[in-house]
């Protein structure tokens, strides 16, 4: 090829070079801003950054954390709702996560910094035949909290009292033993404590003054009758006879016995030593003078017991005392005489309470003719009360007791508990009274009610700030359309 025919073909193609620019050129100049308006609509705007580690610190500029990691991108897409999603919920107020009564119109924080609770209206929808603070839960919840339940029942209420009794005296059958007159002791025939003694046995023999001066004069007496009884005058004779009468009562008055007297009208000898004898068969629980001794009417010679019948005191708590009446049977266990049960009777209830331990004492009897209890023993007594209520009762566990009030969780249907107040009665095998609240038939909650007892006095805290809210609004809605009420004064 010659050099005319290279810079033909050169010319040539810088002439379709050209060519193809200014086409090209041209194209993409009528074509280029609606591709840089599509990649400009494609592009995410960020609106601002937060913090990876704490969402509420933001920044409008891209930033680092303190660990040098950097904040992310907020997008002005990820704001705007979508098409599913659902209706925002209307936020009543706020409430305290650890103490639910406290509530914010407004978000707040608590003393340790955690953010109320927001309580939305859909939450708290009842109905108006609805007591404030029932509660409404879904079967799995109530399966998974274990609730259980009773049916209030109308029955016949029993009840035992067991209680540790003392064994003591009989205090109808206790004696103290004191002479009438003053004297020395002659003769002691009963000297020995705990010692058993039957009716009319010779405790002692006083020797006293007075009583033989006594004597002395029923015998002037006895004889003053004799020769006078014959008189023609008949006041002589009824003063003879008076005289007679008068020396005797005085001898029964000093305690001289019977067969003393008359041996003194048989004998006409007078006695140096009183006999004492013992007034009825019992034991010698204290011997108060020895042989010798000069006694006085203050002198205890002797104190006896006849323990053929026994008491036995018992100390009751307040709760029991309508349970108990006079008449009631009562056993008794001792430990110093294993696998024998007495049986006794409830035979007084003291009126009044022991101050120190806010106890009651009832007394028992029980037969003892073989002497085998003693008195101080310590007994485990049970009383058969034959007290019975016929009333409507629950299982005990069912009340939730406050300080000021005690209430019962009725079901009223499925899913939904009532909180009710209750005045309960006595209390036995298990059951309580109810006296007014609870109907029989009725079903209550028997466990797991405390749990449902904060819900509900969430639910009522819940109700009293939505009505204070509902009475704010229509004071504020009146305020603004001007039907506000206006009182005037004439």
């Amino acid at each position: 090829m010659n050099k005319l025919s290279i810079l033909v073909f050169f010319c040539i193609a810088l002439g379709l070079g050209g060519a193809a620019g200014y086409w090209y050129a041209t194209e993409q100049g009528q074509k280029g801003p609606a591709v840089s308006m599509a990649m400009e609509k494609n592009e995410r705007n960020p609106i601002f950054y937060r913090n990876p580690m704490n969402p509420e610190t933001t920044s409008p500029v891209p930033a680092k954390d303190s660990m040098g990691m950097d904040y992310v991108p907020v997008y002005a897409e990820e704001d705007k709702p979508k098409e599913h999603k659902p209706t925002e919920r209307k936020i009543l107020f706020y409430r305290n996560p650890m103490n639910p009564e406290t509530t914010s119109p407004v978000p707040a924080k608590d003393s340790m910094g955690m953010d109320y609770i927001p309580v939305y209206a859909e939450e708290d929808s009842v109905s108006e035949d609805e007591p404030a603070g029932t509660v409404k839960i879904d079967p799995e919840t109530i399966q998974n909290m274990g609730v259980r339940t009773a049916r209030a029942e109308q029955r016949n209420l029993t009840h035992d009292i067991r209680a540790v009794g003392r064994v003591d005296y009989d205090e109808e059958r206790l004696t103290r033993l004191n002479p009438k007159t003053d004297g020395w002791i002659d003769e002691l025939f009963v000297n020995k404590t705990g010692e058993f003694v039957k009716k009319d046995t010779i405790l002692l023999g006083l020797y006293s003054p007075q009583l033989v001066t006594s004597q002395q004069e029923y015998l002037l007496a006895l004889g003053s009758l004799q020769v006078l009884k014959d008189s023609p005058y008949e006041d002589i004779r009824r003063g003879a006879e008076e005289m007679v009468i008068t020396s005797r009562e005085r001898l029964e008055f000093l305690d001289v016995p019977e067969h003393q007297i008359r041996d003194l009208e048989k004998s006409h000898k007078i006695k140096k030593s009183l006999h004492i004898h013992s007034p009825f068969t019992g034991i010698v629980m204290k011997v108060g003078a020895r042989e010798g001794q000069y006694v006085t009417p203050t002198t205890e010679l002797y104190m006896l017991a006849d323990l053929t019948n026994i008491w036995v005191y018992v100390d009751i708590y307040e709760n029991e005392l309508p349970w108990v009446m006079i008449g009631d049977t009562a056993l008794m266990e001792v430990a110093g005489i294993p696998g024998e049960v007495f049986t006794g009777k409830v035979t007084f209830i003291y009126p009044y309470l022991e101050s120190k331990t806010r106890t009651n004492r009832i007394r028992l009897e029980f037969d003892n003719q073989d002497l085998r209890l003693k008195p101080e023993m310590f007994a485990n007594v049970t009383v058969k009360a034959s007290q019975q209520v016929d009333a409507v009762v629950v299982p005990s566990e069912a009340i939730v007791r406050s300080g000021t009030s005690n209430q019962v969780f009725v079901v009223r249907e499925p899913g939904k508990f009532e909180p009710r107040l209750v005045i309960l009665g006595v209390s036995a095998e298990g059951m309580t009274q109810i006296l007014s609240g609870v109907k029989p038939g009725e079903e209550v909650v028997t466990s797991s009610q405390f749990l449902i007892d904060s819900e509900s006095k969430l639910r009522e805290s819940t109700a009293k700030m939505m009505k204070v809210l509902e009475a704010g609004t229509k004071t504020a809605t009146g305020e603004a359309d001007g039907t506000a009420t206006t009182v005037h004064k004439h």
